[in-house]
């Protein structure tokens, strides 16, 4: 059985607000396995980045914040640390990259100075062994040059450089788990391709789980082992990322998916848009969040929330009506390339 690194189970976060009480995330649970790499994918606003900072321990002194549920972290609930131990874990168990390098790197310092002050924070070391390590660590990601790009400013060098100038920093003390938040959203094409083999390539070279959050499913579909697919601060969908992009169920993952352009079809119709807006989490709905944007919604969707019905017996699992074997049993299975031919 495969060893859990991160257990995150019912969590809810609520951030009180003049307007009212904002129910960012409701009843979330996932789990990464050791050397593994899961998928957070979701619209902008979806609860994505709220739950991966609430793991890792960053909501704990946010004004207005309220937080339910457990986040076990190598067995330790990071929800009842305090602010020592958390940060005695940040940067050295668990590491972040972050969206766009330019903004968390600080422009007045030299790169190679920024990524040995994590690991002189967290090990006892001289200046000079932090120096040795930081470089391995850039010689591992494939960093041009790293004596003398060690001693550049952030501004000195190209996006990908910075980006990998971050995945360095995050890598130094060898992290349980990196979270990568939308780490190829501020790059070209090109460069968001070395991000995503180099990212492949660290799970065979380390003992690092990766979690990457993204709104792109096409960059999920070449690095994940599960996806989770989350809406309106709820986890719609999950499974191996196979089952997700050849057999989803869901209508809100049929949506992600028909929205990524197809290279290999030539077709006149314009890009497929999911229609409608995200529902309004200070006044949730009752039921289904997704009912109101979806053309397959039932009465009931409007009154109850699904709960996760199994799929496969393999860990698929989706929240829709369409999924309940009562369903199922009187109307059949319904796919994604049955709305297809419905176009």
């Amino acid at each position: 059985m495969a060893e859990k690194v991160l257990d995150v189970k019912d969590l809810n976060v609520t951030f009180e607000t003049y307007q009212g009480s904002v129910q960012a995330v409701r009843g979330v649970s996932f789990h990464v396995n050791r050397k593994e790499t899961v998928g957070i994918v979701g619209e902008s606003g979806c609860g994505k980045s709220v739950t991966i900072r609430t793991v890792m321990g960053l909501h704990q002194k946010s004004p207005g914040a309220v937080m339910r549920g457990e986040a076990l972290f190598e067995g330790r609930d990071v929800l009842k640390m305090n602010d020592k131990e958390i940060m005695d874990i940040l940067g050295n168990r668990m590491s972040m990259i972050f969206q766009d390098p330019f903004t968390f790197l600080n422009p007045t310092m030299q790169v190679g100075r920024q990524i040995t002050e994590t690991y002189l924070r967290h090990h006892r070391v001289s200046g000079r062994e932090a120096h040795e390590k930081a470089l391995s660590i850039l010689r591992l990601i494939s960093f041009p040059n790293p004596e003398q790009n060690m001693k550049r400013y952030p501004h000195q060098l190209s996006g990908g450089m910075r980006q990998r100038i971050m995945i360095a920093m995050a890598l130094i003390c060898e992290p349980a788990v990196l979270f990568a938040d939308e780490p190829t959203t501020a790059l070209d094409v090109t460069i968001q391709a070395q991000i995503i083999d180099l990212m492949n390539s660290l799970k065979d070279k380390t003992d690092t789980s990766i979690v990457l959050i993204t709104h792109d499913m096409g960059v999920v579909a070449k690095m994940v082992d599960r996806l989770y697919v989350m809406y309106a601060g709820k986890i719609v969908e999950h499974g191996s990322a196979d089952a997700l992009f050849h057999r989803p169920r869901h209508p809100y993952t049929w949506g992600l998916l028909d929205s990524v352009p197809r290279l290999d079809e030539r077709t006149k119709e314009e890009l497929h848009s999911i229609p409608g807006m995200p529902p309004d989490l200070i006044d949730p709905p009752a039921g289904c969040p997704f009912a109101a944007r979806c053309r397959y919604a039932m009465k009931i969707c409007q009154r109850q929330m699904p709960s996760q019905f199994s799929l496969d017996g393999e860990g698929h699992a989706a929240a829709c009506w369409m999924c309940h074997p009562e369903y199922v049993e009187r109307f059949g299975e319904t796919g994604r390339e049955g709305r297809q031919n419905e176009k």
